[in-house]
């Protein structure tokens, strides 16, 4: 009877230190096991189906999971094996093909670029490789030279195995130089094209429309190239205020000091704020030159109707009515 008690009290004991462990540990709340068990599911599918792609993808999302191996002793093992592998051979097949990088994150239909590839594997030094390559096959993409600037924002570097911190990556020196030279190339080009486009702020008002926007659209432009440079956009923007200054001296004001406040406001000059006031001045004379030639119009005609009413009135009279 005794003996029964005891093994009671250690049934009881180690369901109590089960339970206990059980809630203690994150992975086997209910919730995270069947995320887990569907993660091994995967794998195990992928593994059959012969998919490189999908294989790559369902091995990715165990390779890190802690969690994995309260389940399967050997899914994260086979994950780890399949990742370096697979992701470097489906990066090489993607930029054989010329798909060196897109927006969107790996995918299981095997539509994925090889940048993505490679910044999946943590190989960040192939990574910024095939960016590289990517830029200069489409130089005067903005968008995508942005993309590759900032493309170390959501990298960490190798994890310090004492503290388990991941320690700051840092791009190569080479990388923003080469990006830089690109941003230079461009811009330059831009301001030379917007040389030629000037040209026409010498002729009449019709031509100055025209080349003033052909102008400030080219400076707008190099500008944002500027911004990537050691001296960013100033060179844009005092030459925006030299336009500006050379529309001021034509002998048309009415017509063009709009456009020369378009290109000091660009320019960030204080002159905007100087042809701002000049034009309300000129629109308030219009509008009361307007005024005085409506009001001598309008007493011209009183008067003629005066004349007109006392013509009738003195014809009436000698005719009898």
């Amino acid at each position: 009877m005794i003996l029964f008690r005891m093994a009671c009290c250690a049934a009881a004991i180690f369901a109590v230190t089960a339970s206990s462990v059980r809630a203690d540990d994150i992975c086997l709340a209910e919730d995270e096991e069947k995320v887990a068990k569907a993660a091994i599911a995967a794998l195990s599918k992928a593994e059959q189906s012969g998919q490189p792609a999908e294989l790559f993808v369902a091995s990715q999302a165990i390779s890190d999971d802690d969690c994995i191996d309260r389940f399967d002793k050997n899914a994260q093992a086979r994950a780890k094996a399949n990742v370096s592998k697979l992701g470097r051979e489906l990066a090489k097949a993607a930029e054989a093909k010329g798909f060196l990088y897109s927006p969107e994150p790996v995918r299981a239909d095997g539509r994925t670029s090889a940048f993505r590839y490679f910044e999946a594997i943590g190989d960040f030094d192939e990574a910024n490789r095939v960016m590289l390559k990517a830029v200069h096959a489409k130089p005067d993409d903005l968008t995508l030279f942005e993309t590759a600037w900032g493309v170390d924002q959501s990298r960490s570097g190798l994890r310090n195995p004492k503290t388990g911190e991941s320690q700051v990556y840092v791009l190569p020196q080479a990388y923003h130089q080469e990006l830089r030279r690109i941003a230079s190339t461009n811009a330059d080009q831009l301001m030379k094209a917007e040389e030629k486009d000037a040209q026409g702020l010498s002729g009449g008002a019709q031509d100055v429309m025209k080349a003033s926007m052909d102008s400030l659209e080219k400076l707008k432009k190099a500008s944002d190239w500027m911004k990537f440079l050691p001296n960013g956009n100033k060179s844009a923007k005092v030459r925006a205020e030299q336009r500006g200054d050379t529309i001021m001296k034509r002998g048309d004001p009415m017509f063009t000091q709009g456009i020369a406040g378009r290109y000091y406001e660009f320019a960030g000059s204080s002159k905007a704020k100087e042809v701002q006031a000049k034009q309300e001045e000129m629109g308030r004379a219009m509008g009361k030159t307007g005024k005085n030639v409506k009001g001598a119009f309008t007493q011209k005609n009183e008067a003629e109707q005066k004349k007109f009413n006392d013509k009738k009135a003195d014809l009436e009279k000698e005719l009898g009515f």
